[in-house]
């Protein structure tokens, strides 16, 4: 266990440093941990805030900011149903989710953030308890590690759950496949804003699952109900797209009359494009 988890350790800190490294040499040098506790200087803010040392450093004008200013709490839902588990490659929705949450959870604490962890299915399957300490990384760690993939997707129930006890405003992040009924998933992200919580919804997909790439007569099966079809996969694979393009187009047009964050992943894709809406998200929120 150990060893697992130093390597999940070891990953998760290998993907958000390499990304930061490819940051210095961008536009968004900004987003940098090194500057946790500060935001650039604008229109109206107090020159004795200026951290001239970091002007000398960046040549950049930035406003120290009080711990207050930039402690946020950070509530991170996994979805672990058995439709995660499918995959086409080497990795699955459900590896690339916990992936994602572990580099997450490294980026936010280094930030200073709180972070939690809650683990679903048809139900709550588990819930680590947001804190900001460095050591909370292996209370995460070790969460995700004991992952076993679990039964039907509902996820509204999660969410109105969670809605409920979560009394300090934060951010939400959702990551999952999202094959559930929508409204009643929109219901529930509805509820987070209800409560005045911001959100990010990381959709996860499968490049094979969304396009239906197979060329030989197939035999699909669902991971959930366990119902079969055996099928040319190019007679249906237009009807298909176009079923996949709609479900996806709902949640897009839906999420964003709520003012959340829709983020479609495929499993292919670099974590940056993920690390990258979440501290876009972070600053406008500081």
């Amino acid at each position: 266990m150990v060893a697992r988890l130093d390597n999940m350790a070891l990953r998760a800190r290998l993907v958000v440093e390499g990304y930061l490294i490819g940051l210095h040499k961008s536009p968004y040098h900004g987003f940098s941990v090194e500057f946790a506790e500060h935001r650039a200087y604008g229109p109206g803010d107090e020159i004795r805030h200026l951290d001239w040392k970091l002007y000398g450093k960046t040549d950049r004008y930035y406003i120290k900011q009080y711990e207050e200013e930039t402690n946020l709490r950070s509530y991170i839902l996994l979805d672990v149903s058995k439709s995660m588990t499918f995959s086409s490659q080497a990795v699955s929705k459900l590896d690339y989710g916990s992936y994602l949450t572990a580099a997450l959870t490294y980026l936010m604490l280094n930030q200073r953030d709180a972070v939690s962890l809650t683990i679903f299915d048809e139900k709550t399957q588990g819930h680590v308890p947001p804190r900001s300490t460095q050591g909370h990384l292996n209370s995460v760690l070790a969460r995700l590690e004991q992952i076993k993939p679990g039964n039907d997707t509902r996820i509204a129930p999660t969410l109105h759950e969670l809605a409920d006890k979560i009394k300090k405003r934060g951010l939400v992040i959702l990551i999952s496949d999202l094959l559930d009924d929508p409204e009643e998933v929109l219901s529930g992200l509805k509820h987070f804003r209800h409560r005045k919580h911001e959100v990010i919804v990381f959709h996860l997909t499968d490049s094979r699952e969304k396009d239906l790439d197979f060329s030989l007569r197939t035999r699909f099966r669902d991971l959930e109900t366990g119902e079969e079809i055996t099928t040319e996969p190019w007679q249906i694979r237009t009807a298909y797209k176009r079923v996949v393009e709609k479900f996806q187009s709902t949640y897009r047009r839906e999420m964003r009359k709520r003012n959340i964050d829709y983020v479609p992943i495929q499993t292919d894709q670099a974590l940056d494009l993920a690390l990258t809406h979440y501290l876009t998200k972070r600053r406008a929120i500081a």
